[in-house]
């Protein structure tokens, strides 16, 4: 019988700071021949935001909400196109950093602009969430050791891990594969490559998880 199950076209790949997500997304772009969307690094507010210096958070989050919609809106996304699109990021994720980070009154205006951005942009068909410890995250940033990042405090990881995980718990916009990466390493083990590579190549409809250890998934 012919395998009917199609590769989604649009593929989104999450998760917090030094999870891998660009590592990933790298290789399923080149195993489908895809767009590589990665996400802008350059924005200039960002080593005063971890400084912690006052204002830093707003115009920080500002320059990403901009810098994110000016690169999405350009996506030839949607039913009709035959693109395959391989991003390291969603959309939704500035607003979970912006619920972190800005005070209540920064939040009001920020949301009048996300909510008028984020309409007009496409969906993607598949979103593979990377999930890590704290302390799995804190031992990744010491070793990549990025400049700008030495100011990432223990408290701030541990922030952003459980946004991460409140958000997806709910998350319903598109199938979903939750991935658990404290043991797996893309890069220097390749069967863990080839085994994830492989259930990516299997139907994944609503949230999934993969379960490394096991090898096993499950359906919520």
């Amino acid at each position: 019988m012919a395998n009917l199950f199609e590769l989604p076209r649009y593929i989104a790949i999450e998760g917090p700071i030094r999870v891998g997500k660009s590592t990933l997304a790298e290789i399923i772009a080149k195993q489908m021949n895809a767009q590589r969307v990665v996400e802008a690094a350059d924005n200039k507010f960002l080593k005063n935001f971890y400084e912690g210096e006052p204002g830093a958070a707003f115009q920080t989050q500002f320059a990403f909400l901009i810098s994110r919609y000016e690169q999405l809106r350009e996506l030839e996304a949607g039913p009709k196109s035959q693109k395959r699109i391989v991003a390291d990021y969603i959309f939704e994720k500035d607003k979970l950093f912006a619920c972190i980070n800005l005070t209540d009154s920064e939040l009001d205006i920020y949301n009048r602009y996300y909510d008028h951005f984020r309409s007009s942009l496409p969906t993607p068909d598949l979103v593979i969430y990377l999930q890590a410890s704290p302390e799995v995250l804190k031992k990744r940033l010491l070793k990549k050791n990025a400049p700008g990042e030495a100011a990432v405090s223990e408290d701030y990881i541990e922030q952003v891990h459980k946004a991460y995980e409140h958000f997806f718990f709910h998350y319903t916009a598109s199938d979903l594969l939750v991935v658990n990466t404290n043991d797996i390493d893309f890069v220097d083990r390749d069967q863990d490559l080839k085994e994830l590579l492989r259930r990516l190549n299997e139907p994944i409809k609503g949230t999934q998880y993969y379960l490394p250890l096991s090898n096993e998934s499950a359906t919520a």
